[in-house]
């Protein structure tokens, strides 16, 4: 390299370097996720009532990988099984900090958005029971694809809402579908195991436990860790256990706090890993499963009419919809009329029932749960139907709800900021004002 290329080279590189950083800090925003899942979504929706729909389908059933590791899977399990374990490791690190350093460290803290999502489970189940209570035979084995919040797109619409909403009200969301999220993986694992490996599954513990014992040690090196991530969940996943339980049990293993011997200045592990895996899980992993999950042929109008006729379809959107919204008011209501807990002072109950209508954001957990109840086309496309349209009702009316909300904090923030009298002391606290 001659003296006069040397230059233009380390410029080359110092610029491709901060170029890749900035492309990751934008895709750790809580909006580009959500709007990378919608376009994903999008596209997999108008692709399949085209003429070229059965290019789609013939791509979602292209087969890869060795047979002798039972890995010849499809390119939409591979989405569903391979790339979601991104996405609930990352859940499971942001579990984990929840449980040691954040909200649900404190249980009167934690109190009510637990119950809130706990009855944000238990009423959209009932409300699909109910409605397909004596249908056709297998149709309750739908019963829980309903009672996910897909946490990553609930956020992005409220961060795309937000500008004076109270931080209390993301904080409530933020735990709420977390728990919700810790539900939905131990609903996975019990209720949607149809055969068990027990060999397969205590091997499973090995990789698992070296893996714990490595990053409790502070190890991070990709080269010893990322192998005995692979190979826990390629155990877990011949064990019959739906893999994306592996990547959960991966994320509660590392450490949240600060080890001995760092500093203040330092983040800890848990907090790096996210940092560096979520540009991944955000950019690549959900909105790939997305796009091989949303898929759905509706047939045209006759179509759409019929699939939302559908039990399936109306179970789902109802437990969506009326579910969460039901659900999650009413049993924090309840909680704070029955016990000693209390609302934190900054939110109101309209405030609550915007975010029961995030709750009944689904998308990602949903659909998942929904390939592994029904096998059958017809089904899954009533459940790809019922998800879609249930989300995209509850987002809207969220967004109603919780944009008026916003107006109303606006006004009370510029109340606050004004002083008409010149005494100093901001006239909003001279005439109190609470909100409407």
């Amino acid at each position: 390299m001659t003296p006069s290329q040397q230059p233009r080279r380390q410029a080359l590189t110092r610029g491709s370097w901060p170029e890749s950083r900035r492309i990751a800090s934008v895709l750790r925003r809580e909006t580009v996720g959500g709007v990378l899942l919608i376009i994903a979504a999008a596209v997999a929706l108008i692709w399949a009532n085209t003429p070229w729909a059965d290019a789609y389908e013939a791509l979602r059933e292209v087969h890869i990988g060795p047979s002798a590791l039972h890995l010849n899977l499809s390119l939409s399990e591979w989405a569903a099984d391979g790339l979601l374990a991104i996405f609930f490791f990352v859940v499971g690190l942001e579990l984990k900090r929840e449980f040691v350093a954040g909200d649900l460290r404190d249980p009167r803290r934690a109190a009510l958005p637990v119950v809130a999502a706990v009855g944000g489970m238990v009423v959209p189940a009932l409300i699909y029971v109910v409605i397909n209570r004596g249908g056709p035979a297998g149709t309750l084995d739908g019963w829980a694809i309903p009672t996910a919040t897909d946490i990553a797109f609930a956020l992005a619409v409220l961060a795309v809402i937000n500008t004076h909403l109270p931080a209390a009200l993301r904080t409530f969301l933020l735990t709420l579908a977390v728990v919700d999220d810790l539900l939905a993986v131990t609903v996975i694992a019990v209720f949607y195991t149809s055969e068990l490996d027990l060999p397969y599954l205590a091997a499973a513990l090995i990789p698992l436990a070296l893996f714990a014992l490595a990053v409790q040690r502070r190890v991070s090196a990709p080269w010893l860790l990322v192998p005995l991530a692979l190979v826990t969940w390629w155990l877990v996943h011949s064990s019959g256990v739906h893999a994306t339980v592996a990547g959960v049990l991966l994320g509660f293993t590392v450490p949240v706090l600060l080890g001995r011997g760092e500093t203040d200045a330092e983040h800890g592990l848990a907090e790096r890993f996210e940092h560096l895996i979520r540009p991944l899980s955000t950019g690549f992993a959900v909105p790939v499963f997305a796009f091989f999950a949303a898929g759905v042929t509706i047939g045209g109008l006759s179509g759409l009419t019929d699939s939302l006729g559908d039990r399936i379809t109306l179970g789902i959107m109802a437990g969506l919809v009326v579910g969460k919204l039901v659900g999650i008011t009413a049993t924090t209501w309840l909680t704070v009329k029955l016990t000693r807990a209390e609302l934190d002072a900054e939110l109101s109950w309209i405030d609550v029932s915007g975010v029961a209508l995030l709750g009944g954001i689904g998308f990602t957990v949903s659909l998942l749960v929904g390939e592994l109840a029904f096998t059958g086309d017809a089904q899954a496309d009533h459940v790809r139907i019922g998800v879609l349209f249930g989300t995209l009702t509850a987002a809207v009316l969220a967004t109603v709800v919780l944009r008026a909300r916003n107006r109303v904090y606006r006004v009370l923030a510029e109340a606050e900021e004004r002083d008409d009298d010149g005494d100093g002391i901001p006239d909003v606290y001279q005439r109190p004002q609470t909100p409407s």
